[in-house]
């Protein structure tokens, strides 16, 4: 049996995926074998050995620390595309938000609570407070051209919208008009963000880059709220060189600020985009455990395996696939073992090799990180 922990509220659909005869899912195992998270904070959290995967529900890993897991042998998977139909809904809703203002006058009609009769007057006088422009015929500019970015580029050409991204990984794969960095800040009357959060990411919207932009510009963040500089955004809206900025990932000194309308990190925040997660993180640890499968890892590759073994033996390492396949198989034949299939394979610095033999072997390779014997 393999105890898988989870860390938050699994959707039941996706735990039921896991063979009750095979897998204990529970939320107090000290040595798991596996671990299901969606937004716990895995930072602080102490590594078991026993451990040989993480499954996120969802797609930002930010929560989960990658590098240590790469230095134990254990295989960090994500859920690409689960959840994507529910942030497109809510980015499509925030355009209306950013351009309609409509959370403002919300919080307006509230105060005319108790005016009686005058609340008709009112309205009809203070309405011209909240007016906006139509999303027909606007530009919108993408940024990151992913599951989400994809879904909302067409949901929005529909809408008739002009619509183009910035995307250097998506050339060739889509039929979205692809610009430079520089043009969508030029031209779009609407900025979305959908990239990654990283080193050359963070802070991509700052006081530099909204000069470039048109006056009144209006950015959507659900992504990652450290892609735009918080003082930035706050003094862009001030001055009215931006006309809005809708996030999920609100700050304190956002909270309040005119022109921001803050969500509390509803983007996923489905039934249907949590049973899909949840889903597909079970079908990832299951393959992984049972099998030595993988799929959407992000810090080690794909493969493509056999169905039907008698031994399995999975090496992690940080070596040449090539080179580490080689000395695998050797140690194989070296014990009189056949083998019967063999995949490597790297992603970056770090490499997977399977080998399918008739029999076990001495796994004791030369630079394996973690070894697994599946029958």
């Amino acid at each position: 049996m393999y105890n898988i922990l989870t860390l938050n509220k699994i959707s039941k659909n996706g735990l039921d995926r896991l063979d009750s005869t095979l897998f204990n899912c529970g939320d107090a195992f000290e040595n798991p074998d596996a671990i299901l998270v969606r937004s716990a904070s895995m930072h602080e959290m102490e590594l078991s050995e026993n451990t040989v995967a993480i499954a996120r529900a969802g797609a930002g890993v930010n929560n989960i620390p990658i590098p240590a897991c790469s230095d134990k042998g254990i295989v960090v998977f994500n859920t690409p595309g689960a959840n994507a139909n529910a942030v497109k809904e809510l980015v499509i809703c925030s355009l209306f938000l950013a351009s309609r203002k409509v959370a403002a006058s919300l919080d307006w009609c509230k105060t005319l609570k108790g005016e009686g009769d005058n609340v008709g007057k009112l309205v009809e006088k203070g309405k011209s407070n909240f007016a906006g422009p139509e999303i027909l015929g606007k530009t919108l500019g993408i940024v990151g051209l992913g599951a989400i970015g994809a879904l909302v580029a067409e949901s929005a050409k529909a809408l008739g919208m002009d619509v183009f991204a910035y995307d250097p990984f998506a050339v060739g794969k889509t039929d979205i008009k692809l610009v430079e960095l520089d043009e969508i800040f030029a031209n779009s009357d609407y900025i979305t963000l959908h990239a990654p959060l990283n080193d050359g990411t963070r802070g991509m919207i700052n006081a530099e880059t909204i000069a470039k932009m048109k006056d009144g510009v209006r950015i959507l963040n659900f992504a990652r709220g450290e892609l735009v500089a918080s003082k930035d955004i706050i003094d862009a809206l001030a001055s009215g060189k931006a006309g809005a900025y809708v996030t999920d990932f609100p700050t304190d000194e956002q909270l309040g600020a005119e022109g921001v309308t803050a969500i509390p990190h509803l983007g996923a925040s489905t039934p249907e985009s949590e049973e899909n997660c949840a889903m597909m993180a079970a079908d990832e640890v299951s393959a992984y455990l049972l099998k030595g499968a993988i799929k959407n890892s992000v810090n080690l590759p794909n493969t493509c395996l056999a169905e039907s073994f008698a031994v399995r033996t999975c090496f992690i390492h940080k070596e040449n696939a090539d080179e580490f396949a080689t000395k695998a198989e050797a140690a194989a034949k070296a014990a009189g073992a056949e083998v019967t299939s063999i995949f490597t394979a790297n992603k970056k610095d770090m490499g997977y090799t399977v080998i399918d033999t008739d029999k076990e072997f001495d796994t004791a390779v030369e630079g394996a990180i973690r070894v697994r014997v599946i029958k």
